[in-house]
């Protein structure tokens, strides 16, 4: 289910939240108008795909960098309509109170270094792939990580169903790490799997965790608790 809204209150603009929605939103629509060769070359410019990380200069100078900056690249590319809408729809539900907690530029830094995160622990599990990876999902995973310890009394709306943010995110992360348990125990061993990156999205959400700890809350927020 996607969220619609939470009862969390924000004090000021979300427009760095409302910038990255946009920009992904854009980017999909750009991927939507390619043919199928079309898109499965601009997967292997700017998709993250493991192998080519792991092994380094793949035959001219400077692949190894270009296979690093994919890990950016990769974060702003979606693989279908599902995909997009529900990160985006977590994106706006929970980006925006983390954006008003931190600060525009320390939330820039702050999700793209949930990303990086989330990149580096698909890359353990899955070091050997040749598959693509696309999506944001690594880097909300860690909106949805800060989000948890901030305001885990607040209440997220599905449609008629409105939960506490701990028992939503608790349940969602849960899930992610018996996926990726049962995964890697499938794949017989870590480096090969494909499909979802589930690995991704327990990185995002252990890295915005221990980020929200670690940045200062911006200074003049007006302070208030869970709705």
């Amino acid at each position: 289910m996607i969220p619609i809204r939470d009862d969390q209150p924000t004090f000021g603009s979300p427009a760095l939240t409302y910038f990255l929605i946009a920009f992904n939103l854009l980017i999909f629509l750009f991927e939507t108008t390619l043919t199928r060769e079309g898109r499965n070359d601009l997967y292997a410019r700017f998709a993250l795909i493991p192998n080519h990380v792991a092994l380094g200069p793949l035959g001219h100078r400077g692949a190894w960098t270009v296979a690093v900056f994919t890990i950016f690249t990769a974060m702003f590319l979606h693989s279908g309509w599902a995909h997009v809408v529900w990160n985006m729809g977590a994106l706006w539900v929970f980006g925006d109170n983390i954006e008003d907690h931190l600060g525009r530029i320390p939330y820039l830094f702050f999700y793209l270094a949930c990303g990086l995160g989330a990149a580096a622990f698909h890359l353990l599990f899955n070091w050997r792939s040749s598959i693509p990876t696309v999506g944001a999902s690594g880097a909300i995973a860690g909106v949805m990580g800060a989000y948890l310890l901030l305001y885990p009394r607040a209440r997220v709306l599905f449609f008629f169903l409105a939960l506490p943010a701990w028992v939503v995110l608790g349940f969602w992360i849960v899930v992610q790490l018996l996926s990726g348990v049962a995964e890697s125990v499938l794949a017989k061993g870590p480096g090969t799997s494909g499909g979802i990156a589930i690995w991704a999205h327990v990185g995002g959400f252990v890295a915005g965790m221990i980020l929200i700890k670690l940045l200062p809350e911006r200074k003049g927020r007006y302070r208030y608790g869970t709705w």
